[in-house]
């Protein structure tokens, strides 16, 4: 699909901007992250995938999903109504105090994503992170700093993935239009509204693939990097 959604079967412009997502794409898979996390705390990890499946389609201003990433519910609450949903059916209730830190324990940062990001940068790429969050303190923010010239991350701009108006702004904040974009993320649905805005979406899936469909869409080269 990422393919077809990047390249639409026919030869395309060079995009002068790259929005990318944090996690999953910056860092090692979320999922083996979240599935290291259920493992260790006996927590049923299809439960806890049916809750991100169904955070992103829908609109309910009361999911705790979107409070979160909309920077509208704080950590502690999060952790809090969290641990009393994945609680149920254990022989002990889950520790709010440090969950989400608990969760993201084994995720690493994927070097070769880095590096990419790095080397498109000085070659005159203009470049965005573009992040839905759970909390603000796991960004390596000197990192972050080096690595783009702005960041949107949903907590601190009231917005999220995928409504329309956040990927507008990312691409406007670097003096673009959604056209001139090129949009990485590991979940679909939030490429589905990049494509609509005429941005060449990209699933990440594999750091070597997403390189060289970056390498074709951007004009720079990226080898380095894998």
């Amino acid at each position: 699909m990422a393919r077809d959604l990047a390249h639409g079967g026919g030869p395309v412009a060079v995009a002068r901007g790259l929005l990318i997502d944090f996690g999953g794409v910056l860092t090692t898979p979320l999922r083996d992250a979240l599935e290291r996390w259920c493992e260790l705390e006996g927590v049923d990890y299809d439960r806890l995938g049916e809750l991100l499946r169904t955070s992103y389609p829908v609109t309910d201003p009361e999911s705790i999903v979107i409070q979160i990433e909309t920077g509208r519910m704080p950590v502690e609450e999060f952790e809090r109504r969290l641990a009393d949903v994945f609680s149920e059916g254990l022989h002990h209730p889950l520790e709010p105090e440090g969950l989400l830190d608990r969760m993201g324990e084994s995720l690493e940062l994927e070097p070769r994503m880095i590096e990419a990001v790095r080397t498109a940068h000085r070659g005159g790429v203009r470049t965005a992170l573009l992040s839905n969050s759970w909390g603000l303190h796991y960004y390596p923010h000197d990192l972050l700093a080096e690595l783009f010239d702005e960041i949107f991350i949903s907590g601190e701009v009231g917005l999220r993935k995928p409504e329309e108006e956040i990927y507008v702004l990312a691409a406007r904040g670097l003096g673009l239009e959604p056209p001139d974009c090129v949009f990485v993320d590991d979940v679909e649905v939030n490429l589905h509204t990049a494509e609509r805005l005429g941005m060449r979406p990209v699933l990440h899936e594999d750091p070597d693939r997403t390189i060289r469909e970056l390498e074709g869409l951007l004009g720079v080269p990226l080898d380095a990097a894998r």
